[in-house]
């Protein structure tokens, strides 16, 4: 499955309560990063592994979309989108904390190996049937993330434009598309599951 990604986009600060819970200003546009592709991970019921060495790992829980075709102006993102999967945006927080007070690149912080968990892809329904559902992240059991990507700052249409405008979008790439609220820090041993709705997309086993 990780094969075939070219890049890997992710948007920062997509959820009001999220920026808050970290007091962060709320962008006044999208805010992209991307992550190497040796950053992806499927979750497939087994072992992740993650920097045991490296400060607080926290969980950023989040909608994936795959992209099928060649960015065209004007294509609809029901268009142009083939495929979604759930994800974790795995962030070395402490370390982030520190590159931010630097003003230096997040890479460190976010690209790590295995930070960019993912489910498998299911076939994309189209922008307003996603509405209706809600994702989740459990851990161990406990709900600790839920979110509905109508709660976005920026909808999937801006997002893709915003992305193809100033970075290129193409076929294979992948767009993490932002944490609701409740992110928090992993632990070795930590169980995660992602809920689409009441189905289990996706599981893991923490090794940190």
């Amino acid at each position: 499955m990780t094969e075939a990604i070219r890049n890997i986009y992710c948007v920062g600060r997509n959820y009001r309560a999220h920026a808050a819970e970290l007091g962060n200003d709320v962008p006044d546009q999208p805010m992209i990063f991307t992550k190497p592709t040796h950053a992806l991970a499927a979750m497939q019921e087994g072992e992740l592994a993650l920097p045991a060495d490296q400060g607080e790992i926290h969980y950023e829980a989040e909608l994936v979309l795959h992209i099928a075709k060649p960015y065209t102006a004007g294509i609809q993102v029901d268009e142009l989108v083939d495929k979604y999967a759930l994800g974790i945006d795995f962030t070395l927080r402490d370390v982030q904390n520190v590159i931010k007070k630097k003003g230096q690149p997040w890479l460190p912080a976010k690209g790590f190996l295995n930070s960019a968990a993912i489910s498998a892809f299911r076939p994309f329904p189209g922008t307003a049937k996603l509405t209706e559902t809600n994702f989740q992240l459990r851990q161990n059991g406990g709900m600790v993330q839920n979110g509905n990507i109508s709660n976005m700052i920026f909808d999937l249409q801006t997002i893709v434009d915003y992305i193809a405008k100033h970075y290129g979008l193409g076929a294979g790439d992948i767009i993490y598309t932002g944490t609701p609220e409740g992110v928090g820090p992993v632990r070795d041993g930590d169980r995660l599951e992602l809920i689409w709705g009441e189905e289990v997309f996706a599981a893991a086993t923490i090794r940190a």
